[in-house]
């Protein structure tokens, strides 16, 4: 598909990759409906992108919320006149081992439920249903071509103390395989990539001593920036023949 032909959702939008993405799509003259529980940062999206080619629509979304997916996605039809396209960016924290023993006093913690569930209704869940209610919507319109890219991340062959984030990650790569096939007679593919470590509001707020130790395992030797993930999502929407598959974009990095 043509970058300017787009009607696309954007979940994750108010800053870093997700709002990075909204600002090459208009760019491009895609027209964007922009989502994210961050509306200060929303408000400053539609500020940046007045006067590119595209426009940008911006509205609250949280994504763990089943109900608020399935308004925003009737909005966003109505915004943009149609609807062909999804980045299921939005995705959230919530690290820890799964058992841990304190060096000091020798207690043992858990991850908790909590923790589990923040991670797996976000990352999971609500990617899944944003997902189910966009090719619904492209689907009941007859709207085709379609795509959908969903961001995976490299955590999803296993990463030490994201268990909730690995496990999340693993199945929408997974599921991108299963959704190209099943969304095939609606004329939706499905695609997925997969970053490594990102220069991001998300990666800033990591243990500096973490950060170092895994920019220093990158091959490629720094850490990636939003535009490395850009064109690796800007090749999923434009090659018609990229389905099914998740592609790592991670320097090099084995986590």
């Amino acid at each position: 598909m043509k970058l300017e032909d787009l009607k696309i959702v954007v979940t994750g939008s108010a800053r870093g990759m997700g709002r990075h993405f909204c600002v090459r799509l208009a760019e491009a003259g895609a027209q964007v409906a922009a989502g994210d529980v961050d509306e200060a940062g929303l408000a400053s999206l539609v500020e940046e992108t007045k006067g590119l080619k595209g426009k940008v629509h911006a509205r609250k979304l949280n994504v763990g919320d089943e109900a608020e997916i399935g308004s925003f996605v009737d909005w966003a039809f109505t915004a943009m006149g149609g609807l062909n396209g999804l980045i299921n960016n939005a995705g959230i924290l919530r690290d820890g081992l799964l058992v841990k023993k304190s060096r000091e006093t020798g207690e043992v913690t858990k991850l908790t439920k909590e923790q589990w569930d923040a991670v797996i209704g976000v990352n999971l869940t609500g990617a899944t249903f944003m997902v189910r209610d966009v090719v619904a919507k492209m689907a009941s319109n007859g709207q085709k071509p379609g795509v959908v890219v969903n961001i995976s991340s490299v955590a999803r062959h296993g990463n030490r103390g994201q268990s909730n984030y690995s496990a999340a990650k693993a199945a929408l790569a997974a599921n991108t395989f299963t959704w190209a096939r099943e969304f095939a007679p609606f004329g939706v593919r499905v695609t997925a990539v997969a970053p490594g470590m990102i220069e991001t509001p998300m990666t800033q707020g990591m243990n500096q001593k973490a950060r170092d130790a895994l920019v220093a395992a990158i091959p490629v030797g720094r850490i990636g920036l939003p535009e490395d993930i850009w064109l690796a999502v800007k090749f999923c929407l434009e090659c018609d023949y990229a389905n099914g598959r998740t592609y790592d974009v991670d320097g090099g990095l084995t986590m």
